[in-house]
């Protein structure tokens, strides 16, 4: 039996404190960074999305006068039912938990608090019909796919993607003012070919922007066809409406590509789609966040802005990267979340079975985790200055990067028929493998290759903070 001193447990248990304690991260300490999300990927977000469809499945029904014998709900009823949605919040929540405790399911529930209030929008006695043309043919999943490409689409377009584009703006504009900034390249972790480093953040800015384009483009399909996807309920209970056509109208009316060919479910491949984009993204930005985490390491950066942090517990020099560190560790997460649903979203037994319906139900997370390692790493970037100098002592200890340059331009003379041009990449190779030459070791040997007298001069005046090729007009191609 443990002792008191190696037990936790207490007689006041945690799991009993109000308001309830978080269990994950992105509902306790992370939960400013992330509340947008809410609004779009929750439990009750899911669930006013689903009023939304039945509503607007009704108004459609009823504006085209699909059942013979039913009236169209006057202006002021939709309305009013569409207020149901502008208005859903801790009551019309609480009420509707209620409701899933008798019926054990969900999607019930919603059809359940939605007759509810269509009979206090329309209570006259030959009204009561109007109710049945709530969830009318419909599976739940023709609720639940429309619900969740809509929450998905809205998390994308009003949270995610101006979180993502302004951290790429922001990137876009570091690489802007550096790009003049001479940089020791290093590749294989050694000293290689110098860059600026507005160029080499130009190149993450660039990746960035790819995924981004790729993300503005994705489409969310949606379909609504009925148990087995062949609109058997439709046409036996309406055989001479144009069902395919109300389907597609609908699925379009609510801002979806509609899918025309499916089984109970819609196949969820554009979610695979989008989640391997967004996973992608991630990937770069985690690319980004280590290589600027070892800039800073080698000093190119200091950290000095607004970061408002303790480095260390018993080192007060230190101001450690952990913006860089906290966005990595959740990109792995969320990429971890967005593989899983990209891989098993687009599988499902035969017609149906329910894995899609559990997985989903994490899609917030791994929104979550991105959009937290978003936030971390723009404010990361905003606490740095470039440290020129840093980046200038390595380009100057390092002038046997100037090899390159040498070989290259004798290559050039030795393909023009100079003489003396011979082997000069083995001539570069022996001056400067395995050790560090200084500038008058180089200039004394370009001297020595007897070149024409404009190269000489040239290759002569060369320095490894000069020696940045076209890397400062890269810079322009960015968005």
């Amino acid at each position: 039996m443990a002792s008191d001193a190696t037990s936790l447990a207490a007689s006041t248990h945690l799991a009993d404190a109000e308001p309830p304690i978080a269990l994950g991260a992105l509902d306790g300490r992370y939960r400013g960074a992330v509340a947008d999300l809410v609004d779009h990927l929750s439990e009750p977000a899911l669930n006013r999305a689903r009023v939304h469809v039945e509503v607007e499945w009704l108004i459609h029904l009823t504006e085209r006068e699909v059942v013979p014998g039913v009236r169209r709900l006057t202006a002021a009823e939709q309305d009013a039912l569409r207020d149901v949605v502008r208005t859903f919040g801790t009551a019309e929540i609480e009420e509707m938990a209620a409701t899933e405790r008798v019926t054990q399911h969900d999607v019930k529930a919603v059809e359940y608090f939605l007759k509810k209030r269509l009979t206090d929008i329309a209570p006259a006695d030959e009204d009561r019909g109007l109710a049945e043309l709530i969830h009318f043919c419909c599976t739940s999943e023709d609720v639940n796919n429309l619900s969740y490409s809509v929450m998905v689409k809205g998390a994308v377009h009003e949270v995610w993607l101006p979180r993502a584009t302004a951290l790429v703006e922001k990137l876009a504009t570091m690489a802007s003012d550096l790009r003049d900034v001479p940089l020791l390249a290093h590749t294989h972790g050694q000293p290689a070919t110098p860059t600026t480093m507005g160029k080499e953040l130009a190149v993450l800015t660039w990746r960035l922007q790819r995924q981004l384009a790729r993300i503005e483009d994705a489409e969310f399909l949606g379909k609504l066809n009925g148990a087995t996807g062949t609109y058997g309920a439709h046409v036996a209970a309406v055989p001479g409406a144009d069902w395919q056509e109300l389907s597609r109208e609908f699925v379009e009316h609510l801002g979806l590509t509609w899918n025309p060919l499916t089984t109970q479910i819609e196949s969820h491949d554009w979610q695979a789609e989008l989640y391997s984009d967004l996973a992608r993204f991630n990937r770069v930005l985690h690319n980004m966040c280590t290589d600027v985490w070892t800039y800073i390491s080698m000093g190119y950066f200091a950290q000095v802005r607004g970061q408002g942090t303790v480095g260390s517990s018993t080192m007060p020099h230190k101001v450690n990267p952990i913006r860089f560190e906290n966005a990595e560790a959740n990109l792995e997460v969320s990429n971890a979340l967005f593989d899983v649903l990209a891989a098993t979203l687009v599988q499902s037994r035969l017609q149906r079975d329910l894995t899609d319906s559990s997985m989903q139900r994490n899609i917030g997370s791994a929104f979550g985790h991105s959009l937290l390692a978003i936030d971390n790493a723009a404010r990361g970037l905003d606490g740095l200055d470039a440290v020129p100098t840093a980046m200038e002592a390595d380009l100057d200890a390092n002038w046997e990067v100037l090899g390159e340059p040498i070989q290259s331009a004798m290559r050039a003379l030795g393909a023009a028929g100079v003489p003396g041009m011979e082997e000069p990449y083995e001539r570069l190779k022996e001056l400067t493998r395995g050790r560090r030459i200084g500038r008058e070791d180089l200039v004394a040997f370009v001297k020595s290759l007897g070149l024409p007298s404009d190269v000489e001069e040239r290759l002569a005046a060369m320095t490894p903070a000069t020696y940045v090729g076209l890397a400062p007009e890269l810079v322009d191609h960015l968005r």
